[in-house]
């Protein structure tokens, strides 16, 4: 990293001193995605249930604390932050951020955060991450499904609910952590077509499914319905460092089972492929 970058902390700490195909989701409907080709075609989204439910919101919040408590006192989350201040990894984020301090977070079809606990601990991950580590900014959230009591209770964990169904298209045009786990193939191959350049890669960290394992199954299932939606999956791989996460126990592996870190690192723009959308 060049002596002008800045520093990664953990609370508050120096990470440089001494302190140191997949499954869908359980109790989750497959959700079919259409294609936007532009910006322009995006359309402004609203939740359908227009009026907030307090006795549900605070039913929700609730929840939400329990599953925090979980996940801050358990074996996976302590070894998911160990991981994180790997060498090999610190080194990949502060690539990414490069001479800015904070990377934003944008976390794409997280599913109904009411409903099931899968979406509430993958949620609780993210907002304990963001308290953890200094250098994570804000977070901005996004899944059509969302109520308006959802909405209310990401923004009272001080989360921004995005107005725009952007179906993964974000530019990266500062450091940006994607945090999409058990996503659609499609949504992962539309947010690398968004980001399809050495410039625009190079500021992206993607916490969802392992495009290794994406890899395998088309390999061995060439006719499989994923291969159309992961074009640019495949392309990337050369050029990918993952980090597999371990779920540790039964309890976090519905939330996180075959979930990666990945860091894109192609350098020259004729190295990656043209692919047409």
């Amino acid at each position: 990293m060049a002596a002008s970058a800045k520093t990664l902390t953990v609370a508050n700490r120096s990470l440089n001193g001494d302190w140191t195909v997949v499954l869908p989701r359980r109790g989750r409907q497959r959700k079919h995605l259409p294609t936007i080709r532009s910006q322009e075609q995006q359309q402004p989204w609203v939740p359908t249930d227009v009026e907030t439910d307090p006795i549900r919101t605070s039913k929700l919040i609730q929840k939400m604390q329990i599953c925090m408590k979980k996940i801050e006192s358990s074996s996976f989350y302590r070894t998911l932050l160990d991981q994180i201040q790997t060498p090999e990894i610190l080194h990949c984020l502060r690539r990414v951020l490069g001479s800015e301090s904070k990377m934003q977070m944008v976390i794409y079809g997280i599913g109904s955060i009411e409903s099931y606990e899968p979406p509430r601990l993958q949620l609780s991950l993210a907002v304990l991450m963001k308290r953890k580590f200094s250098w994570i900014g804000e977070i901005e959230v996004f899944d059509p499904i969302l109520s308006a009591t959802e909405s209310r209770v990401l923004e009272a964990l001080g989360c921004s609910v995005l107005s725009v169904n952007e179906q993964g298209h974000r530019r990266a045009v500062k450091p940006t952590m994607f945090f999409m786990p058990h996503c659609e193939a499609e949504l992962y191959d539309n947010l690398l077509h968004a980001n399809w350049g050495v410039e625009l890669l190079n500021r992206v960290v993607l916490f969802g499914n392992s495009f290794k394992t994406y890899e395998q199954h088309i390999s061995e299932f060439k006719n499989s319905a994923i291969v159309g939606s992961a074009k640019r999956i495949l392309s990337i791989r050369p050029f990918t460092k993952e980090f597999r996460i371990d779920t540790v126990s039964d309890d976090y592996f519905g939330a996180f089972h075959d979930s990666s870190w990945h860091f894109f690192g192609p350098v020259l723009e004729t190295e990656l492929p043209y692919i047409k959308f």
